[in-house]
């Protein structure tokens, strides 16, 4: 028995230790699962089993690993694992760990393979497909979002067209007329080369969980929507962060430029800080001189009505402004369910002096001319687009 331990613990020793080499994608979606390919490589004369597990950054799951399996005799084995990433930024797959067991199983020996590989994980970004999607097909009013032509000043000429009764005399183009025999008139479409920016607040009260998600990737996930439509109708968007944070993305212009708003977006993280808005209307204020429809996202609380009106006013005498703010799910579910005892009673009253705050708050910004928008998680993305499309002929 000795002797038969001794010469399997031998032969693990002596055999060639396997490799790996991993195509890691250079990106991945927050929550998305994706596949990660490798190749499991035994330059020995001799078959191996072998158990691997790939260096997964702490935030990753993936339900295939460990591997077991065998490796042939200077041969290699190509797999293809899930990996689901829940938080976003730059992450590390450091090298992979394997157990080499001996030929009778009586030893195993350990060892690492592979290099140390970096990607980006991005906000989930679906939304935005799904609306680009729709948008080909002109069907962007499936999401909710509505597309509002109003008579006003910020009007630019489009199209010639047939003469449809109603249409004003106004609109009437005489000189294209007079060449088809035929009346023609002017169609006009919103003003474009506006500019929109967006300020993200990243304080620590945007770390509140809202689904099982931070209620600031919920934030994330309504401005890349936002950016999306803001740059179909030809606008600059540009980002600012605000509450712990001092980044600035100057605007930028066309649907390609989201590749440059997610590589700016997909790093941001929330902060211990409270947010200061008095700070983020200054800074504004000195990065964005020309006029601009200025999109805030934020948590608002009825405490916050001291420190936000002022700054939200400063704001407002040289932009148009809109406050969008984020409603808990769990309120509004818990104040959906019928209170059943004292405490139950306690709780629900609470919440509304709560609600009651925050509304406030929200009207007497709208008397000052700021406009608002309060919603889930799930209807903030085209809450934030409708409201971005009623108000960019303000500016």
């Amino acid at each position: 028995m000795l002797v038969i331990l001794f010469v399997d613990g031998i032969i693990n020793r002596l055999w060639p230790l396997p490799t790996v080499e991993r195509s890691l994608p250079g990106r991945f979606a927050i929550g998305i699962e994706q596949l990660v390919p490798i190749t499991l490589h035994n330059s020995g004369s001799m078959g191996l089993r072998v158990q691997c597990y790939d260096g997964l950054p702490a935030d990753a799951v993936s339900t295939e690993m460990p591997w077991t399996g065998r490796l042939p005799a200077r041969g290699h084995t190509a797999l293809k694992y899930p990996v689901t990433i829940s938080e976003r930024g730059m992450k590390e797959f450091e090298a992979a760990h394997f157990r080499v067991f001996s030929p009778l199983g009586l030893w195993t020996r350990k060892c690492r393979s592979g290099e140390t590989q970096t990607t980006r994980v991005y906000p989930n970004y679906e939304p935005v497909l799904r609306y680009a999607l729709l948008a080909m097909d002109n069907r962007a009013e499936q999401m909710g979002i509505v597309k509002k032509n109003r008579t006003g000043m910020s009007r630019e000429f489009h199209q010639l067209r047939d003469y449809h009764l109603g249409d004003q005399l106004s609109k009437i183009d005489w000189k294209a007329t007079s060449k088809r025999r035929s009346l023609i008139s002017r169609d006009y479409q919103e003003q474009r080369d506006q500019t929109v920016i967006l300020a993200v607040d990243c304080g620590r009260r945007m770390r509140a969980l809202d689904g099982g998600v931070p209620q600031f990737d919920h934030c994330l996930n309504a401005i890349l929507l936002l950016a999306y439509t803001a740059l179909r109708q030809g606008d600059h968007v540009g980002i600012i962060g605000i509450g712990g944070s001092d980044r600035w993305l100057p605007p930028v212009k066309g649907v390609q430029s989201m590749t440059t708003i997610l590589n700016h977006l997909y790093d941001y993280e929330t902060s211990s800080a409270p947010s200061d808005f008095t700070e983020a209307a200054e800074r504004l204020l000195t990065r964005q001189r020309r006029r601009a429809l200025v999109v805030i996202l934020s948590n608002i609380r009825g405490e916050d009505g001291h420190q936000l009106i002022e700054p939200l006013r400063m704001i407002r005498r040289r932009h148009v402004t809109i406050l969008a703010s984020l409603k808990e799910e769990s309120v509004a579910m818990r104040m959906a369910e019928p209170a059943t005892s004292l405490d139950d009673a306690l709780e629900v009253g609470a919440m509304a002096i709560y609600l009651e705050e925050r509304a406030r708050v929200l009207g007497e910004l709208r008397q000052h001319g700021v406009f608002t928008v309060d919603s889930l998680s799930k209807e903030l993305p085209v809450a934030m687009a409708n409201a971005y499309l009623g108000a960019r002929e303000m500016v």
